[in-house]
């Protein structure tokens, strides 16, 4: 028996120097941060929203409040990982995660294999990364920041 998820995140950039972007658990120096209570991993919050939602075991909101402050500046390959053991603890594993990124800054094609192997890893099934523009529309278009779409696919285990 297999199951489809699709998960969704979106974080503005942010103005403080301090912070560092981070997508696909890959730092990203000299770029602009996202803004967010984690470090903003928008691509590892699509993949853990689109494994719940495959599952109908909530969003990453309700797992992972920005309400609770033990998960201010939270690794989101951490967070990641802890529902990929819920995945399993229910008795599915990860068949793949497929990842669309929307973002005119940074180019992701330079790092996207370093991404994937890192997701990868942690997920323990094949998780792709591919890189879209808005072509100047909209927020995104603008700048603003950056969105992911996630699409997983879980197998019941045995």
């Amino acid at each position: 028996m297999m199951r489809v998820g699709q998960g969704f995140d979106i974080h503005r950039f942010s103005d403080d120097p301090d912070r560092v972007l981070i997508l696909g658990g890959v730092a990203f120096p000299g770029a602009r941060a996202l803004e967010g209570h984690s470090d903003a991993d928008v691509i590892a919050h699509a993949c853990a929203d689109a494994l719940l939602g495959s599952l109908g075991l909530g969003d990453l909101g309700s797992w992972f409040p920005d309400t609770d402050e033990s998960y201010a500046g939270a690794d989101s390959v951490e967070l990641l990982r802890t529902v990929v053991a819920a995945v399993h603890r229910e008795g599915w594993q990860v068949a793949n995660i497929d990842c669309s990124v929307v973002a005119e800054e940074p180019k992701l094609s330079p790092r996207r294999d370093e991404m994937q192997q890192r997701l990868t890893a942690v997920v323990g099934a094949p998780v792709t990364v591919k890189g879209r523009r808005a072509e100047g529309l909209g927020a995104l278009g603008r700048r603003e920041g950056i969105a992911c779409w996630a699409v997983a696919l879980v197998e019941r285990q045995g």
